[in-house]
C-alpha cells in the first residue's frame, strides 16, 4: 500500500485529496474504489490487497474524510465537487479509462460521472445504491451523522461503530476492530473521534432530509457502460424492487444480492470480493 495525495480546485479554493494505491503503478488497468458518506478509502484495504495483482487499485479519501483536507465551507461537500476531484485524480493517474467501484455515496459519484458523455468509467459497480433511495433510511443516517461523540479509547469507539454500522452484517471481532481503526483518528489532546468532518451533516440535511423523494432515474438511464448492482439483501437504502428495476433500465445492470447484510456490503469476506472480481474480469484488456 502506498499513500499519496493530489491537489484539487473547489468552489472556494484549493484542497488536498489523499488516496491509497495498491498494485503495479504502471498497470494501465485501474480500479478506483470510492467509499460511503462517513467512511474513507481504507475501507477497501482487504479488497484492494486481493485485487492488486491484477489491477492498480486506487482508493481516495473523499474530501472531508480520512487524510483529506476539510472544507472551509460546508456547502462544498457536494457530489459535483467530489466528481471534479475524481476527474483530477484520474488525470493524475495518467489513464484514459478506469473501472469504478462505489459504495453508497461513492456509487452516486460514479453514477454521475458514468452518465456524462465521454465518461472515463468503462465498467461500474454500484454497491448498495441506486437512482431511488429510501427516505426513511436517509433519516436513519441523519440521526447520527455529525453527532458522533469523542471516545476515550478504541474500545469505546468500537462500541459506537458496532451500533451505527450494524447493517454491515455479522462481522467478526477482528473485522469490527478493523472498521473502527480505519474509521477513526486520534485527537491531538487525547482520545479518538470519527474520521470525518462533522460539517458534512449540514449539506446532507438540506439535500436529503428535506426531500420528499430521491429520483435519479434520468441520470441512471444515461449510463452506457456495463454495470453491476451489489445489494445487501436487508438494505433499507436500495430496495429489492428498485434494484430489480435497474436490471431493465439504463445500462440494464447485473444484480447480485448479498444475504445477511444491510447497507452496505464492506468486502471483508472473500465471497463479496469474488463477486466484484468476477464482474471486473469480464472487462476487455
Amino acid at each position: 500500500m502506498r499513500e499519496n495525495s493530489v491537489r484539487c480546485l473547489g468552489p472556494h479554493g484549493l484542497h488536498r485529496m489523499a488516496y491509497t494505491e495498491w498494485g503495479d503503478p504502471a498497470n494501465p488497468r485501474v480500479l478506483v474504489c470510492v467509499h460511503g458518506l462517513t467512511r474513507n478509502g481504507r475501507d477497501f484495504d482487504v479488497l484492494a490487497n486481493a485485487l492488486a495483482s491484477d489491477y492498480r487499485v486506487v482508493c481516495p479519501d473523499v474530501v472531508g474524510r480520512g487524510r483529506s483536507d476539510r472544507m472551509f465551507f460546508s456547502d462544498d461537500y457536494a457530489v459535483p465537487v467530489y466528481a471534479n476531484d475524481m476527474m483530477t485524480l484520474i488525470a493524475r493517474l495518467g489513464v484514459d479509462s478506469v473501472l469504478w467501484l462505489g459504495t453508497s455515496m461513492g456509487g452516486l459519484i460514479g453514477m454521475f460521472l458514468s452518465s456524462l458523455p465521454g465518461s472515463p468509467i468503462s465498467r461500474l459497480v454500484l454497491n448498495d445504491v441506486g437512482p431511488a433511495i429510501g427516505i426513511e433510511a436517509l433519516q436513519r443516517i441523519g440521526e447520527y451523522l455529525g453527532k458522533s461523540p469523542d471516545f476515550a479509547d478504541l474500545a469505546a469507539a468500537e462500541a459506537y461503530v458496532r451500533v451505527v454500522c450494524a447493517p454491515f452484517g455479522a462481522l467478526t471481532d477482528a473485522q469490527w476492530r478493523y472498521m473502527t481503526v480505519v474509521g477513526t483518528r486520534a485527537k491531538a489532546d487525547g482520545g479518538f473521534e470519527m474520521n470525518y468532518d462533522r460539517a458534512i451533516a449540514e449539506p446532507y440535511q438540506k439535500a436529503f432530509l428535506e426531500a420528499k423523494e430521491i429520483n435519479l432515474w434520468p441520470m441512471y438511464e444515461g449510463i452506457r457502460c456495463p454495470t453491476l448492482v451489489l445489494r445487501g439483501a436487508q438494505s433499507d437504502i436500495l430496495s429489492h424492487e428498485v434494484a430489480v428495476e435497474m436490471t431493465g433500465r439504463g445500462p440494464k445492470a447485473t444484480l447480485v444480492e448479498v444475504p445477511g447484510v444491510g447497507h452496505a456490503p464492506m468486502f471483508l469476506e472473500e465471497s463479496q470480493v469474488r463477486i466484484v472480481q468476477n464482474f471486473l474480469l469480464a472487462a476487455p484488456g
